[in-house]
């Protein structure tokens, strides 16, 4: 895990919590590396994803800090919140089978054990007499308030659950990120709640009643990511009654803290770490509900696990409470009026804005007017800019118009032309259709120019983003946009309604009632003018809604034209709640209101502002329906629980708010939770009202389940014909897509894929004109286009290559011959002469055979046949090349036995007095360099293996054929103590090449054995990925902490950063030597990406952004050209050609990928889940093989270990290119680079080009 380091010009991360938000519906975010670094770290640094406050409990805590919590503050708990009870006792004990792990310590567990006297444990209990005063416990314990405690009266009671509901999830993210300011923001993705209410100390003298008996509440929440966990402990004002419990007749202080029970050692167990929260003194415990480390009185947070390492618990780091802020506008409920409407469950409330149901609204059209306090206003607009025809439905019928309705509605014929009709289940005009109860998301730019307060200057937007979700059965919605100044975004704090249609589009209906995308889809456009009191600065806003696009989200383009009132840096906005009333006619909606804002300055003032909102929407509906005729002509929208924020550092605006529509006259509140929004159902249920607040929760089409939890169908997998011929089809949350295969597109019908003329890849298809490959490269460029080059060493056109005769002067020494050969040269020293060519010496130099053997000899005595060594001395042999022989002998006992070719005995082989093992020749094949390997490390064999890193080895298993040998997988390397992240193998070296990040380096050792080899160690945070340039002699390597990707000659030399920019987590890299192109991955969660650049770091270009969730592993295939990557957070693996831009599935289902190669027409990866290495047929797109290693861990990246190199050749192939230190390959020549961390004397730089 990291801190990112400050950087000017780092990207804005958008969406921090909403792309959280969004994996609820789409994504099984289960952390997945997630936030995964793997960098260790001090206690108090930490993980995570964005998050705000957002429910309206904490709204008023957040604003009042300085006093505590109460038990209104704390999360939903009780049978209305779907918690389960604990037997009444005084020592009950139930197991919770958790849905997602909980991490505790270094620890991974499945279940937990909630027990009455104020603790959670992580194994089964035995009686309270073995733990009660005899602190810390043998097994892992998290003890909230611990003591002997009892519920036997059944007033205190014992709640518990698991959530993942999005607003549980956001409020304990607020927590969490609260209490660590200076880390990453946290998004968990499960949260289990345990509530103590009103828990009285087991006593043994019991009066026998209940009066005045001392009582106890707080409550446990274990927030958790795929790679960490954490517990917030609230403990209510008041709650803490008592500080000592009896133990026998003694009486203890109460214990808070973390305990990891009992730790198994080699010979015997002992205490594991025990990190206690409280002391002995008995302030210590009333200090719980006074004081904090979260910024929160009486909430305190701390990091407790963490994968695939753990330090230490890590508590939060703000102590202080922050100064006395303005009473936000939700307070408590002595504060509000006596009309206001108010909802309860089990504590928690909502305030609506007041209605007196006895003084009817009457409709009458007005005229644009200044603001009027508590008059909702009604507009008719007089505007003959406004064009309503946006679009029209075609006259006819259905029978040649049906496939303009959606595939999930009906056409209907009228006497007048068809209209389209959404069929049960789903809403909106017929045209666009979307599943009932399914969130809904929108995505779009914001283009325009904004002038502040008298700024002559305007604020520019360019493309900025803007992102909003919307969890439909409750009518909260959320919007971001980024790329905003801090000179601008404070100013645009009031205007939450610029997203606010989005809420209005899918508001909660009350009975009778219909949002914006149930009466006229997705298709329309929005005009508003705001005015702003008292200095009447306009502001226009103009949203054009383009209707749901390929990706299931709603399409919108935003302008914004004018001047807003300046807020200044550092203040915050409180938007109060509002309600707005829509009217209805033909083809044009109208609505305006007038708002107030409160600024809070930076100085602790505060002034209530004002604007007032006039807005026209227009649309095309199906003028041939009737049933729109009787659409209710007015309907009011209530928006409450605002909440805006500017978060200065990533340029971020946030809004969030819930939306209903209803009637204008407020009518009777309505208490059924399908219509309060509070009933708990999944995100991706519909809630449907019975009588009084009876409801049940119905799955949204396209998922399963009960209502409460909810699967998303595959109906591809279901009903694999349901395409039809030449079409693809792809699965999505709710719903699935056909595509069309390669050369066909959807016909007249829209339905039916039909074959078309499309461009050839000559290249591909092998019907090029070009030169044979070992000549000439053919390279695809378009269309049906390409271009032939002669490879290094070949001179022509491309169609036609010839031999470059390299044998010029000075190429070899003098006392060598230069041969030329077919794109290439070798150099032999003449007869006499020693070396490789280029040095040539009339000395032959030692082997290491002749010098083991000649140091040995030299220090013999010399007998009258020459030397003579003592009486059992061994003396080694050599062949005529000077490498040892295969078979040794010892001259005195007659032993023999084989050795490697470093002279090293290969154990098994000794033989008796007189026989002769059977030993393989060498071959005369030079030795590696470095010593021979352990016993416990067993060299490679040749042949195509497998490469796989777990942590503290490095094991290989043998490929025959596609088929993994699995009896014959191996170690390759011990490393003790290592995270080994990375594996890479250059196959002209033999040499396997690893990051690591306990001590962050890239290290290398031979394939033959021998000791580790460190090559780089400095200026390393957290090396992950890593890849070789066999041909060029490089290695690329992606650092996740500096995000950025590095190159360095083999041996670690000419390091120099490529890749500096607008990376977040980089992971992955593959090369493609031949095409001189770099892949990566960075599983960056608010905009994960696939990229790719040449070797040398230009031509830089994004190949895939949509539809990913965190690409860990990714592999490039040279024969079919495929780049194909597998995705822990979309559970898929896909591939593409880089060169096309198609993308098709192999295989969904995978679990938790995490490094991927490719092998012929087999892919295989690394599941962390499974602790296996998995094989997948990428013709079939099924598995076809699975091994699991003896040692059960995590297994990280993985590599191919061809038998011989690949073929192929680029420029930097020969004679390094030409270059005087780095040769980086592009696709049609080379760029030659100098070292970035030195001034290099005689380094020649020139860019992309032979």
């Amino acid at each position: 895990m990291k801190r990112p380091p400050p950087s000017p010009s780092a990207p804005p991360q958008v969406l921090q919590t909403f792309s959280e938000l969004y994996s609820l519906s789409t994504v099984d975010w289960s952390g997945e590396g997630l936030d995964s670094k793997h960098t260790p770290r001090p206690p108090s640094t930490r993980q995570a994803m964005a998050c705000w406050l957002i429910c309206v409990a904490l709204f008023a805590g957040f604003a009042s800090s300085a006093h505590s919590v109460t038990t209104e503050d704390f999360f939903p708990f009780g049978v209305s919140a779907g918690d389960q009870q604990l037997e009444p006792g005084n020592d009950q004990t139930q197991r919770l089978e958790l849905d997602k792990p909980v991490l505790f310590y270094d620890g991974t567990f499945n279940s937990i054990f909630i027990n009455t006297n104020g603790f959670v444990a992580t194994a089964e209990p035995k009686s309270e007499e073995t733990y009660l005063g005899k602190m810390p416990a043998k097994f892992g314990m998290i003890a909230a308030l611990h003591g002997d405690l009892d519920t036997s009266d059944r007033v205190g009671k014992v709640f518990f659950r698991q959530d993942s509901s999005p607003d549980v999830l956001l409020r304990a993210a607020e927590h969490i990120n609260r209490a660590f300011p200076d880390d990453k923001e946290v998004s968990p993705t499960h949260v289990v709640v345990i509530t103590w209410l009103d828990i009285a100390r087991s006593e043994h003298q019991s009066r026998g009643d209940n009066v005045d008996q001392k009582r106890n509440t707080f409550q446990l929440v274990i927030a958790s990511l795929e790679t960490a966990s954490n517990a917030i402990l609230l403990y209510a004002r008041d709650g803490v009654q008592y500080t000592t419990s009896p133990v026998k007749d003694n009486s203890f202080i109460l214990h808070a803290g973390f305990n990891k029970g009992l730790v198994q050692g080699f010979l015997f167990s002992s205490q594991g770490p025990y990190y206690r929260t409280t002391t002995d003194d008995d302030a210590s415990i009333s200090a719980l509900a006074e004081q904090t480390n979260s910024g929160l009185r009486g909430v305190w947070v701390y990091e407790i696990g963490t994968s695939p390492y753990f330090t230490n618990v890590a508590p939060g780091e703000v102590s202080d409470f922050p100064a006395e802020a303005t009473p936000q506008v939700f307070t408590e409920a002595p504060e509000a009026a006596p009309d206001d409407r108010r909802v309860f469950t089990n504590g928690q409330q909502e305030v609506y804005p007041p209605f007196d149901p006895e003084e009817e609204i009457d409709v009458q059209p007005v005229q644009y007017q200044p603001h009027q306090p508590d008059n909702s206003e009604v507009v008719v607009v007089d505007d003959t800019d406004i064009n309503v025809d946006v679009f029209a439905y075609n006259l006819g019928t259905c029978a040649n118009n049906r496939n303009k309705c959606s595939p999930f509605a009906d056409c209907k014929d009228h006497s007048s032309g068809y209209c389209c009709h959404c069929r049960p289940g789903f809403y909106g005009n017929g045209i666009q259709c979307v599943s009932e109860g399914k969130p809904q998301r929108m995505n779009g730019k914001v283009h325009g120019q904004v002038y502040v307060g008298n700024s002559p200057t305007p604020e520019r937007f360019n493309s900025n983003d803007l992102h909003s979700y919307v969890v439909v059965n409750d009518g909260r919605s959320y919007v971001a946009i980024s790329d905003i100044p801090q000179s601008l975004g404070p100013s645009l704090l009031p205007l939450s309604a610029m997203g606010g249609v989005i809420g209005w589009a899918f508001a909660l209906e009350q009975p009778g009632f219909k949002n914006g995308f149930s009466i006229i889809g997705g298709v329309f456009t929005l005009q508003a003018e705001v005015t702003f009191q008292p200095g009447n600065e306009k502001l226009t806003i103009r949203q054009e809604f383009k209707g749901i696009d390929e990706h299931d989200h709603l399409a919108v383009s935003t302008t914004l034209e004018g001047r807003v009132p300046e807020v200044p840096p550092d203040s915050t906005v409180q938007v109060e709640p509002y309600s707005q009333i829509y009217q209805y006619s033909n083809n044009l909606i109208t609505s305006s209101s007038t708002r107030n804002y409160v600024v809070n300055f930076p100085d602790g003032s505060t002034e209530t502002r004002t604007f007032q909102w006039r807005q026209t929407i227009s649309f095309q509906g199906c003028q041939h329906d009737e049933s729109l005729r009787d659409m209710r002509p007015t309907q009011m929208l209530s928006v409450d629980q605002v909440f805006v924020m500017y978060d200065p550092n990533n340029q971020l605006i946030r809004f969030a708010m819930s939306n209903k529509i209803g009637d204008i006259n407020g009518g009777q509140p309505e208490e059924n939770p399908c219509f309060t929004g509070r009933h708990g159902c999944d995100t991706n249920a519909v809630c449907r009202p019975g009588d009084g607040t009876q409801f049940t929760c119905q799955c949204a089409a396209g998922f399963n389940g009960d209502g409460r939890t909810c699967y998303d169908i595959d109906e591809c997998r279901e009903n694999p014909q349901t395409c039809g011929s030449h079409a693809i089809c792809n699965n999505q949350p709710g719903t699935f897509r056909c595509e069309c295969e390669d050369g066909y597109l959807f016909g007249s019908d829209g339905q039916t894929c039909v074959d078309v003329s499309r461009p050839v890849d000559a290249c591909e298809e092998g019907t090029h004109t070009c030169d044979i490959p070992e000549r000439a490269q053919c390279s695809y460029t378009g269309g049906s286009s390409y271009i032939c080059s002669c490879l290094p060493g070949f001179i022509g056109d491309g169609r036609v290559c010839q031999d470059v005769d390299e044998c010029q002067p000075g190429r070899c020494h003098q006392d060598a011959i230069c041969y030329n050969t077919q794109g290439s040269f070798t150099c032999r020293c003449r007869p006499g002469y020693y070396g490789d060519g280029f040095y040539c010496s009339p000395e032959r130099t030692k082997t290491q055979c002749e010098s083991h053997r000649d140091s040995l000899l030299g220090v013999t005595e010399f007998g009258p046949r020459g030397p003579r060594p003592p009486v059992g001395q061994y003396i080694p042999t050599c062949d005529e090349h000077g490498n040892y022989e295969a078979m040794q002998c010892h001259g005195s006992t007659g032993h023999c036995w084989c050795v490697d070719r470093n002279g090293q005995e290969i154990p098994g082989t000794r033989s008796g007095a007189g026989s002769r093992p059977m030993c393989i020749d060498h071959g005369g094949v030079r030795p590696p360099v470095g010593p021979t390997p352990r016993p416990d490390v067993h060299p490679v064999p040749p042949g195509t293996h497998l490469l796989y890193a777990q942590s503290g080895r490095i094991e290989h298993v043998p490929l025959e054929g596609y088929d993994m040998k699995k009896d014959d997988a191996k170690t390759v390397l011990h490393l003790p103590e290592k995270v080994v992240i990375g594996v890479a193998y250059d196959c002209v070296d033999q040499m396997i090449y690893w990051t690591e990040i306990t001590s962050p380096s890239i290290s290398k050792a031979s394939m033959q054995g021998g000791e580790p080899v460190v090559v780089i160690r400095s200026d390393l945070h957290s090396p992950e990925g890593i890849a070789i340039d066999h041909l060029g002699r490089t290695m690329f390597w992606t650092d996740s902490v500096m995000d950025h990707i590095e190159v360095a000659s083999l041996d670690g030399t000419h390091r120099r950063v490529i890749i500096n920019s607008d990376l977040v987590n980089p992971r992955a890299i593959i090369t493609d030597p031949p095409n001189g192109n770099l892949y990566w991955t960075d599983w960056n969660r608010e905009a994960p990406k696939i990229e790719t650049s040449y070797m040398d770091g230009s031509n830089r270009r994004v190949l895939v952004k949509d539809d990913l969730g965190l690409p860990n592993g990714l592999t490039y295939d040279s024969q079919s050209a495929l780049l194909c990557w597998a995705d822990a957070g979309t559970h898929k693996m896909e591939c593409t050609h880089p060169g096309r831009g198609d993308r098709r599935q192999i295989m969904e289902g995978i679990r938790y990928p995490f490094g991927v190669a490719s092998f012929g027409k087999h892919i295989y990866y690394t599941d962390w889940r499974r602790d296996a290495v998995v094989a997948v047929d990428r013709y079939t797109g099924k598995e076809s093989d699975e091994f699991q290693p003896q040692k059960r861990t995590k297994l990280y990246g993985i590599a191919i270990t061809y038998a011989q190199c690949p073929s192929g050749q680029n420029y930097c192939a020969v004679n390094n290119g030409g270059c005087t230190h780095l040769c980086l390959a592009t696709p049609n020549g080379r760029s030659c680079k100098c070292p970035g961390n030195a001034f290099e004397v005689g380094c020649v730089e020139t860019d992309s080009g032979y």
